[in-house]
């Protein structure tokens, strides 16, 4: 999606999700478990992986930290010590909802 970038990333401790919202004004609550899951790191995914697959967490996990990886991505932390994924931004808008029109 050429031109879309990310406008804002809030945690909802509550309801344990990241809420993104993107430069078109959609937003989207990603829960914490699901990200998680989808780590798009190689030790995750595995060197040279062509297609992203879910693992599940162990137990339930919480988002630790977020900082941005240049103007593409982000680097998520988690309550199992995991961190080394970087969620670009197209990917995280392919793992969020579908968006009509």
């Amino acid at each position: 999606m050429p031109g879309l970038f990310l406008v804002e990333a809030r945690r909802l401790r509550e309801e344990r999700a990241l809420r993104l919202t993107w430069s078109d004004g959609h937003s989207a609550d990603y829960p914490y478990d699901y990200l998680r899951g989808y780590c798009p790191c190689a030790l995750c995914q595995g060197h040279g992986a062509t297609a992203l697959h879910f693992h599940p967490p162990e137990r339930p996990v919480e988002l630790t930290g977020i900082e941005p990886v240049g103007n593409y991505g982000l680097s998520l932390a988690f309550s199992d010590g995991h961190g080394t994924g970087i969620y670009r931004f197209d990917l995280l808008r392919e793992l969020g909802p579908k968006v009509e029109g």
